[in-house]
């Protein structure tokens, strides 16, 4: 694991830990995302760490052609109870995750640091919002990072109401064409809608491409 400056670059990612903690330090600038992302690699700590990167192997990924609906989902979709917009709040959704209770987590990784550094993304363009409203009413959405190669990297998402989040997931992936969601770490949530594992070498390649 390599402690880094300012202007220290990345190491190998094969020089990540086996949980895949790859390095600690450096800032969240604008210019040092973009090139963890371009990498394979992201940040992940909490309000009083120092900055976590990490490149997990294997990398939880989904294929939007082997996107799962199930049944009662495509009857919630055709209800046509919530609409989905694309980077009308980008601010409101990344608050809304980082204050959304999680179970096993006593507090949020989305610092006030890590809102800063992505707002500033999403005003360049490459980071994008998805939100789920009802009515008027913002009651689920997700953010992430657009590494403009195909690869949609997934960094958050939120849900007031049951089964929100899943239709702004499913939505925004049916209207795009990404070749690869990056979901970075497995979760049950995201497995039901298709997610699975892959190697991390096998992720980089989608990076290259």
């Amino acid at each position: 694991m390599k402690y880094l400056t300012k202007h220290t670059p990345f190491p190998n990612v094969s020089e990540a830990t086996e949980d895949g903690l790859l390095a600690i330090g450096a800032d969240l600038s604008t210019d040092r995302l973009l090139d963890a992302y371009k990498q394979g690699i992201f940040p992940w700590f909490s309000e009083w760490d120092p900055i976590l990167w990490w490149s997990p192997n294997p990398r939880f990924v989904l294929f939007p052609e082997k996107l799962k609906i199930s049944k009662s989902m495509k009857q919630v979709l055709r209800n046509n109870d919530f609409t989905v917009t694309v980077n009308k709040d980008f601010k409101a959704v990344i608050k809304a995750c980082s204050s959304v209770n999680r179970p096993g987590q006593d507090e949020t990784w989305i610092t006030n640091e890590m809102i800063d550094a992505y707002v500033k993304l999403n005003e360049l363009g490459y980071a994008k919002s998805v939100e789920v409203w009802k009515v008027d009413d913002l009651v689920a959405g997700l953010y992430g990072v657009d590494v403009n190669n195909g690869v949609f990297c997934g960094e958050s998402m939120f849900t007031k109401e049951s089964n929100a989040s899943k239709v702004g997931f499913i939505t925004f992936i049916k209207n795009t064409n990404y070749k690869l969601i990056d979901c970075q770490v497995y979760t049950k949530h995201l497995e039901s809608l298709g997610a699975e594992d892959i190697s991390r070498a096998h992720f980089l390649q989608y990076l290259k491409n």
